[in-house]
């Protein structure tokens, strides 16, 4: 699931081709029509899915969806990767301890939106990054694997945020691949 360019995905995608991580993704699921993340599924040859969330007169309803069209690839783990809408107990509640997230700070600090933005706020020396399971509190399940970054004197959102996704890369096919054998 994802919502933007689909950099995590090609991520995933990448480590599956390098046998880094022994899965298979059966389809993408975007809700921005905009998304780049249609095109990078198209040339993994990915089916992509547009559920898009305005079209849906609840969070409820499109989490439904959701649940329905991964039933109908034959999924077994849900992955948010850079999915920006909150879920609901539907999709945690069909896929029970089988939903995976990555969130751009060391939770349990920076939780939701803008976490890079609030990092920097903060002036904290040290960022990164978490990938856990889904709870209904946002950004609130067991972590699954963290990386640092530190944060450097002139970083600004986007250098930040650069470096931070260097080390979601590497950490969430290995979270993906430890959370698989739990």
């Amino acid at each position: 699931m994802a919502s933007g360019s689909g950099t995590n995905f090609e991520a995933i995608a990448q480590a599956i081709a390098d046998h880094q991580l022994h899965a298979t993704i059966q389809v993408v699921i975007y809700n921005n029509p905009d998304a780049k993340v249609a095109a990078r599924a198209e040339r993994w040859g990915v089916p992509a899915v547009l559920l898009n969330h305005q079209n849906f007169a609840s969070r409820e309803d499109l989490d439904d969806a959701i649940v329905k069209t991964l039933q109908q690839h034959g999924v077994e783990w849900a992955i948010m990767a850079g999915w920006m809408r909150i879920v609901t107990s539907v999709l945690i509640d069909a896929f029970p301890d089988r939903v995976i997230n990555i969130h751009p700070s060391l939770l349990p600090s920076f939780k939701g939106a803008h976490a890079v933005e609030q990092t920097l706020k903060a002036g904290v020396k040290i960022a990164g990054c978490t990938v856990h399971l889904v709870r209904l509190e946002v950004d609130s399940g067991p972590i699954l694997m963290q990386a640092a970054v530190p944060v450097l004197p002139n970083d600004t959102v986007e250098t930040l945020q650069a470096r931070i996704q260097v080390q979601e890369h590497q950490i969430f096919p290995q979270a993906i691949a430890i959370a698989a054998q739990r």
